[in-house]
């Protein structure tokens, strides 16, 4: 299609993909007070007073100043808006996309979203369990006689910022597997990088959960370097199979192929010589001596 058919057509398709954002939302807003109750849940609540349940490892949730109860239920109403519509505009996004793929590219893109969205989900629930852990021993730490409030909208900026980055750590070993399907590293190197990645995870865990407890690093990080090896393990079969199907697929281009070291016969030496020799030659050998022109 000429540019100005491919722009009209991703206008469209975003256009589509905002309208289902907005209706969405618009819905969300009126349920906005059980999506910000389901959110803040980990929190652990202090029943009594400031302070007074559970040595202290308990916060009240409070809005902090008078925009704040609005701004969280537009952000919470829109955070719902988009991951509820993302069928709709991941549908449209792939429409634009997949008619400039290749027949192979599509099927890899289906296997890739088929095994994307359930780790996505699992890191996800594996965030939402983890949170209420991780905020009581942050919480314990309070010294006596102090207490804890906590902005609603601090909440939520945490409990999403735990959600995206379990879930999207959670889509590292699939990233190696895909890697490894198109042939840019193997299993067997991805093996030897075993120490390196185990000692990056740990450290991505502790720098990228927003509690910076260990807990949370090692409920992030336990996980990650078990998918690794299993990615590793998918990643060794499939290079089996390569090898299996066709021996030279990991060959490089660089790579000399075997020498043919059969012998000649001596007998044939001359009827190969002729028939390496250029045309020019072939035509003049009577004014030629050993196949040169000249006295050399």
């Amino acid at each position: 299609m000429p540019l100005a058919d491919h722009l009209r057509e991703l206008r469209n398709r975003l256009a589509k993909g905002m309208l289902a954002i907005t209706i969405v939302t618009i819905v969300a807003a009126f349920y906005n007070q059980q999506l910000m109750e389901f959110l803040s849940d980990p929190v652990p609540r202090c029943t009594k007073g400031l302070g007074e349940t559970t040595g202290g490892a308990c916060a009240v949730v409070a809005y902090t100043d008078l925009l704040s109860p609005f701004t969280t239920t537009v952000k919470v109403s829109l955070m719902a808006g988009i991951v509820v519509s993302s069928p709709v505009w991941l549908y449209q996004l792939w429409a634009f996309v997949a008619p400039g793929l290749h027949k192979h590219e599509r099927k890899y893109t289906y296997y890739f979203v088929a095994a994307a969205v359930p780790l996505f989900l699992g890191g996800a629930w594996l965030a939402y369990t983890v949170m209420p852990i991780s905020m009581r021993v942050l919480l314990g730490i309070t010294p006596d006689g102090s207490a804890n409030i906590l902005p609603m909208d601090k909440i939520l900026d945490f409990s999403v910022r735990m959600v995206l980055v379990f879930g999207a750590a959670f889509e590292l070993p699939l990233l190696l597997v895909m890697l490894n399907l198109t042939g840019v590293v193997t299993g067997r190197r991805m093996l030897g990088w075993w120490r390196g990645v185990v000692m990056g995870v740990f450290v991505f865990g502790a720098v990228a959960t927003p509690t910076t407890d260990p807990v949370g690093m090692m409920a992030l990080a336990g996980p990650i370097v078990v998918l690794y090896f299993i990615a590793v393990g998918v990643s060794l079969l499939n290079d089996r199979r390569r090898r299996r199907n066709d021996p030279d697929a990991e060959l490089g281009d660089d790579e000399a192929s075997d020498l043919d070291l059969t012998p000649e016969a001596i007998g044939d030496v001359e009827a190969v010589s002729a028939s390496r020799a250029l045309p020019e030659q072939a035509r003049n050998d009577r004014d030629r001596v050993n196949g040169y022109d000249d006295v050399t």
